[in-house]
């Protein structure tokens, strides 16, 4: 395609239907439309039309970002623009900062590609009080459960949230004990034909800049004065400098967008629906210490991202794919053995070992990753696992327990 324009062509909403439709496209020579369909339970609650439509113009372009990287154009058009000066610079943010990983994979010089368009004037935001109860993203690993034991230490009001579903998060929402409302989110079957071709891009989204906004969509539906996520202080990690940039996979899980998210909803949705982690001043070590101490999630939780598969069926709206995963882990990726060191340096072997059926310390062939996650060789995985340092302070406890002492990574890292 011959430098083409992206279009925001808007949406169309039905809440008894309980869906929104959203729609955008390339135009060129010829054009190209996508249609992705957010579901949701029926909506009992008078939201007012003017929040709503902030809520949705917003979600529209963050879910957009699934289809402009197919080809990254310049050229962006928001049809009825609702931006100010202000909101484009946080979109100009967000893009660049949350697809830094996507652009250094595919060899992309991001620098000043990203302009949104923005009008003079900009919607004041909407106060709309509400209940004084939270919203709980739950993924199903460690992170979420520790943030939901820590809400249910402060007797907080809260229930949980998911997009899609797998077998994962149901079991670990029954074990927190709450029923989770559910959102379906169904992208454009052509995308996915699209992210084949040679001629267009494909790569690693801010997908929890998504849940984000969808979060805040579920809160302003169901009545809630909170959205609250499991990121930790780990996550402002980056992992590598590319055209003056850190480029961090986590930067929609970092302090640094939180802020800009909360402050943009604040000046310009609405002030009544807070974001916030209670995790932010806990590195990933410390929450794996602290979810240690709750052995009742230890069959059920996962934080292997091969449980998370998005595949036909969840395209369509439903469960995620963990066809290919034996267990709930892989045993194979950065993450399986981050999560596996992590847990170590505080659970006895046994336990570590019924977690995930296999010692992952006495596989040599996961070294390549075991050195990247230390610092010694490239740099930190494109994962959501901890820093370095974080990973030898675990190392350091794991040896001093001395149950690991004979594996092949723990020989290799003394021999370092």
């Amino acid at each position: 395609m011959k430098s083409p324009s992206f279009v925001f062509n808007g949406y169309e909403s039905n809440l008894e239907k309980g869906e929104v439709l959203f729609r955008f496209g390339f135009r060129s020579g010829g054009n190209i439309d996508f249609t992705e369909k957010i579901s949701f339970p029926r909506v009992v609650n008078k939201v007012p039309e003017v929040l709503l439509e902030s809520i949705f113009n917003n979600l529209m372009l963050i879910l957009g970002i699934s289809y402009w990287k197919l080809h990254c154009p310049r050229k962006i058009i928001i049809e009825n623009n609702f931006l100010s000066r202000q909101q484009a610079k946080f979109w100009n943010v967000v893009y660049t900062k949350g697809l830094g990983e996507f652009f250094y994979k595919n060899k992309i010089d991001f620098r000043g590609l990203i302009q949104f368009p923005f009008i003079k004037n900009s919607q004041d935001p909407i106060s709309y009080p509400r209940k004084a109860r939270a919203l709980l993203g739950l993924g199903g690993g460690k992170d979420s459960i520790v943030t939901a034991e820590i809400l249910k230490a402060q007797n907080k009001d809260f229930d949980l949230f998911t997009v899609g579903t797998s077998k994962t998060q149901e079991e670990v929402a029954l074990a927190i004990g709450k029923k989770p409302i559910v959102i379906k989110r169904e992208l454009d079957p052509k995308l996915f034909d699209f992210n084949k071709e040679k001629e267009t891009y494909n790569g690693h989204i801010p997908i929890s800049a998504i849940y984000a906004f969808l979060g805040l969509m579920t809160a302003a539906l169901y009545d809630y004065k909170s959205f609250t996520v499991g990121n930790e202080k780990s996550a402002n990690y980056g992992n590598v400098e590319y055209l003056g940039q850190t480029i961090n996979h986590q930067w929609s899980k970092s302090e640094e967008f939180e802020n800009l998210f909360r402050e943009y909803v604040k000046k310009f949705v609405t002030p009544d629906i807070s974001y916030s982690s209670p995790l932010r001043n806990m590195n990933e070590l410390e929450v794996a210490k602290e979810f240690a101490k709750y052995p009742k999630y230890f069959k059920v939780f996962s934080s292997c991202n091969s449980n998370f598969k998005i595949n036909k069926t969840h395209l369509r709206g439903g469960r995620m794919d963990s066809s290919k995963v034996s267990g709930k882990w892989c045993g194979e990726c950065a993450k399986c053995l981050f999560v596996f060191i992590s847990l170590a340096a505080f659970l006895p072997k046994e336990k570590i070992l019924a977690i995930f059926g296999k010692n992952l310390l006495d596989e040599i062939s996961l070294l390549p990753l075991f050195e990247e996650l230390i610092g010694v060789r490239n740099f930190k995985p494109f994962e959501c696992v901890g820093t370095p340092e974080e990973v030898k302070e675990a190392l350091s406890e794991i040896i001093k327990r001395g149950e690991f002492n004979n594996t092949k990574l723990i020989s290799s890292y003394k021999a370092i």
